[in-house]
């Protein structure tokens, strides 16, 4: 990698936690240069405007994310077992941020805004539901669930257990989370399993 790909590599790790704290939306290019260490003109001068960034920092965010959430998960067995660890996996993207995960801020903050943010932030959402579709499909191929389960509804299912995590865990800081999660994921589950 290139010293210029690596400051904009830097540069963007550092965005991508800031954005998860104040939003895509909030965070400035100024107060950006300020967490870098480095003068507005030398920041601006990798992105060249603050729609830019923002989508810079979704598409690092996607690719963190399939690296870290999707890519080990699919590397344990098919069925309940890669369930459990893209769940785990998701829980421990979300930590590792301050403010939490950078796509269900940004999600509220673009939901109703057209434009190339919100087409990049939709990308990156559908790809990561397909992913939970492909996971339920691969469940019932090895025995785990059901043969007719709809698999884009597990994926609804599955996806609104994560965002119900994420807001009892960050925004409510309810001590009774993590156990929370797991029993509804083990309903979750029990609800597709195959008997």
């Amino acid at each position: 990698m290139k010293k210029g790909e690596d400051t904009k590599q830097s540069i963007l790790g550092s965005a991508l936690q800031m954005a998860s704290q104040v939003g895509l939306e909030s965070m400035t290019i100024g107060a950006l240069a300020i967490e870098t260490g480095m003068s507005k003109s030398g920041l601006f001068a990798h992105f060249q405007s603050k729609e830019n960034l923002q989508i810079e920092i979704i598409e690092y965010a996607a690719q963190r994310f399939a690296r870290n959430v999707v890519a080990p998960a699919l590397k344990a067995p098919a069925g309940i077992p890669r369930i459990r660890a893209l769940v785990d996996n998701w829980i421990a993207w979300g930590a590792k941020m301050k403010g939490g995960c950078i796509f269900v801020s940004a999600s509220t903050e673009f939901s109703d805004r057209p434009g190339k943010v919100r087409e990049t932030l939709l990308h990156q959402q559908e790809a990561w539901i397909d992913s939970m579709r492909r996971i339920a499909q691969s469940a019932i191929l090895v025995g785990h669930f059901k043969k007719d389960i709809d698999c884009e509804q597990f994926a609804f299912d599955l996806y609104s257990l994560l965002l119900g995590f994420h807001y009892y865990h960050k925004l409510l800081q309810d001590s009774e989370t993590k156990k929370r999660q797991e029993t509804a994921l083990k309903h979750l589950l029990d609800k597709y399993r195959q008997p």
